[in-house]
């Protein structure tokens, strides 16, 4: 499966060792993020930090392992620019067309558990819920 990861489930699975990590690191499936993650996981580093008890550069290095580890891919800005257009007019929030564009440039669905995302119809969204009903990793 290729998903592409909000950065809430992932900041989710860098905070707790739980079935979102498992299913990050040992289902196998291809993850995109959108280059701007790296300024999400800048502007929350000291929620991140707080919830984990970890220093900011252990952080930074957890998100490092992530990407190591599991199958993940920054796409850069650059390469979704040409989705952003259409991403604008789909997305329900402001804050997540990155994420819409990206969909649209590579055709699959975002892992999200905001709801409103939901609120069109031309990306999907995958709750955790969902993706958790569909594999054996419970």
């Amino acid at each position: 499966m290729e998903i592409i990861l909000d950065a809430n489930i992932l900041f989710a699975a860098m905070i707790k060792d739980g079935l979102t990590r498992r299913l990050i690191l040992r289902t196998g499936w291809k993850f995109y993020v959108p280059e701007f993650i790296i300024s999400e996981i800048e502007n929350h580093m000291d929620t991140i930090s707080e919830k984990t008890g970890m220093s900011n550069d252990e952080v930074i290095e957890m998100f490092e392992n992530f990407i190591m580890l599991s199958d993940i891919s920054i796409i850069p800005l650059q390469e979704i620019m040409p989705f952003i257009i259409e991403a604008e007019k789909i997305s329900p929030d402001i804050d997540d067309v990155h994420y819409f564009a990206l969909a649209l440039k590579i055709g699959c669905p975002i892992w999200s558990n905001d709801t409103k995302l939901k609120k069109q119809s031309p990306i999907k969204i995958l709750t955790t819920k969902e993706i958790l009903d569909n594999n054996d990793m419970q």
